[in-house]
């Protein structure tokens, strides 16, 4: 909750809540961050969007991600190379944002003109006045949110370039899902809208644009498409990038991540575990890992608190060991 967005599990904030009562919650935390601390508050009370105060003043969400990074990496996540593009596209986003705060910015001017236009769309309006006039805000915030997104991926793979590190490395392309060319700029998005507005009239929706794009990985060692990889394969890759990511972030903003790796161990062995642990210790990131034994964490020895979480009908407890 401390940055942007929903969090790990893109929970609504009323379902964070206590039930039935639905009272709220709040989280505040002392940040220290690039020699600087802040204050920060976030909350819910029981009605509208969460707040955010930073050193006790009103702020955006995004402007959480100007103060700290924070990258995660949750069970849901090891079948990403499986599945749908959204999730690749969510995965990429998180990255990119990462690197640029202001990332969140264009998505979100990017989303509600296409919106707008879909609500067009399905009402049949065939006024080109006002498909232009979105459609020019669209393709504005679209280009800018495509050349985050290459820009993000020239980083990651610079920082895998430049790592000795025991986990592979990964190719990484940003495709559109119908494999159809993906405009970049301005200029080209504003005119594929403008060609498309029968095709989509007939969809009902928009189908071209950066909220079309994927993410393509190829396990470069054994030149394999990150779909087609072992599980164990698939899970190596993530955590490449993610540790790809906490180094560029290191040496672009100055401060490693926070970590939060849920489930990290699952289908490492003990040697990819230990190189894992290495990396995070070299990092000098702060990092919160969970797992479902302390046997899992054997090879971080007495280079992390430990900490058993436990519940009694329904009351948790933390227990230091």
């Amino acid at each position: 909750m401390l940055s942007p967005g929903r969090g790990l599990r893109g929970a609504r904030v009323d379902e964070m809540a206590r039930t039935p009562e639905a009272l709220g919650w709040k989280v505040s935390a002392e940040l220290e961050s690039l020699g600087q601390t802040h204050e920060v508050e976030t909350a819910w009370r029981g009605g509208g969007s969460r707040s955010v105060l930073i050193d006790g003043k009103p702020a955006p969400q995004l402007a959480l991600g100007r103060i700290a990074r924070i990258v995660w990496l949750v069970p849901v996540m090891d079948r990403l190379w499986v599945e749908g593009a959204e999730g690749r596209r969510k995965f990429l986003d998180r990255m990119v944002m990462s690197f640029e705060p202001r990332h969140g910015e264009a998505s979100l001017d990017y989303e509600k003109a296409m919106r707008e236009r879909n609500r067009m769309l399905k009402d049949q309006i065939r006024d080109p006045a006002w498909y232009g006039a979105v459609e020019a805000q669209m393709a504005r915030a679209g280009a800018q949110i495509h050349a985050n997104r290459l820009a993000a991926l020239q980083v990651l793979s610079g920082a895998q370039e430049q790592a000795q590190t025991a986990f592979p490395t990964a190719d990484l392309a940003l495709i559109h899902a119908d494999g159809v060319k993906m405009p970049e700029d301005e200029d080209s998005l504003r005119d594929a809208f403008a060609e498309g507005r029968s095709r989509d009239m007939m969809a009902g929706r928009t189908l071209i644009g950066p909220h079309r794009a994927d993410l393509e990985a190829t396990y470069r060692a054994k030149q394999v498409a990150a779909r087609k990889c072992s599980t164990g394969e698939q899970k190596a890759l993530l955590v490449s990038l993610i540790l790809a990511n906490s180094r560029a972030l290191a040496a672009g903003f100055g401060a490693p991540p926070i970590l939060l790796l849920d489930e990290i161990a699952a289908h490492l062995d003990a040697d990819r575990r230990a190189a894992l642990y290495d990396e995070i210790i070299a990092l000098g990131a702060q990092a919160w890992l969970t797992g479902t034994g302390v046997e899992l964490f054997a090879e971080l020895g007495n280079r992390a608190m430990m900490l058993e979480v436990s519940d009694n009908v329904g009351v948790s407890s933390v227990k230091a060991f």
